[in-house]
């Protein structure tokens, strides 16, 4: 389940790596076509042109120096050929709140990891993705943008191409992506809102784990307590930078870890712990406009604020 709360993206022509060429398009050369207003870098265009039949208007063959006309279907051929190697593709179940020709975007089930690792071999979101792909026999170069702890539930976007992966990688350095958080963190949170603007870095001696430290890299995450109940508060969080374990850390570091993470608190019977990513909004690689996602609180949030009550 889940809810769009604003989709101005309405394809526009565009379906993957095509495009309608529309009458503001009209008399321009191609080349400018691509760099300005569909973003291309001059790598992914010298890609294009070594590929047969790349770039194509009406079903033909052209340069980048060929003047389109309105009502022209500009067709890129997507230059992934073979698939991540060391992906193997594993049938599961994905929930996906929305999929065009550029980016996909899956509500991730809390314990689910997104990326092979060892333990997890054909359990993750790439094993799914590249059995999906190779159902419908396309190849997948898995490119996660925004990547989320295994524990960590909610929404997270890839890219299916390499234009749209480097277009929105460049959003996620221009923090122009919001990311917004819900969780249950343990203790009452004193403050209504603020910041933690605080340095995160490796763990000394660990080669996983994280700590507040002075040497660290910068880590902003912004707070707003949703409910106070029992012994724990329900949190809304944003953040201004992606640090591995960044919301983890920094209410571990303050006195309330969150809600079942084994790691920075006390883990409870659960797969994963508190901590969702509720509200994505980014920019269409293609079209430039705003696209905003959000996803409902899960049903076993209140179940732990009563749960706590009972000492359960």
């Amino acid at each position: 389940m889940y809810v769009i709360i604003m989709l101005q993206f309405t394809c526009k022509g565009v379906k993957g790596l095509e495009y309608v060429i529309t009458a503001a398009d009209e008399g321009k050369m191609l080349r400018e076509l691509l760099r300005k207003d569909l973003s291309l870098s001059s790598g992914l265009m010298r890609r294009l042109k070594t590929i047969p039949a790349g770039i194509t208007l009406d079903g033909q063959p052209v340069t980048v120096r060929a003047t389109v006309r309105a009502g022209q279907v500009l067709r890129l051929k997507s230059e992934d050929r073979v698939s991540s190697p060391n992906i193997e593709p594993a049938e599961g179940e994905l929930d996906i709140v929305y999929e065009d020709g550029d980016l996909i975007i899956i509500n991730k089930p809390f314990g689910m990891p997104v990326h092979p690792s060892p333990g997890h071999g054909r359990d993750t979101v790439a094993n799914i993705m590249a059995y999906r792909a190779g159902q419908k026999g396309e190849a997948l170069v898995f490119r996660a943008v925004n990547r989320l702890d295994s524990g960590t539930g909610g929404l997270m976007c890839v890219a299916k191409n390499a234009r749209a992966g480097a277009l929105l990688s460049t959003q996620m350095g221009e923090k122009s992506i919001r990311r917004v958080y819900e969780a249950v963190v343990c203790g009452e949170v004193k403050e209504d809102s603020g910041t933690v603007d605080l340095p995160i870095g490796l763990k000394p001696g660990s080669g996983i784990k994280r700590c507040v430290r002075e040497d660290g890299e910068s880590a902003v995450t912004h707070y707003r307590v949703l409910e106070r109940a029992n012994g724990l508060s329900r949190v809304e969080l944003e953040l201004e930078t992606g640090r591995t374990h960044q919301i983890r850390v920094h209410f571990a570091h303050l006195g309330h870890p969150v809600w079942g993470d084994f790691m920075y608190g006390v883990e409870q019977k659960m797969r994963g712990w508190a901590l969702f990513s509720k509200s994505l909004t980014l920019r269409h690689p293609t079209t430039n406009e705003e696209m905003v996602f959000e996803v409902p609180t899960p049903e076993f949030y209140e179940e732990i604020m009563a749960r706590k009550a009972s000492n359960e």
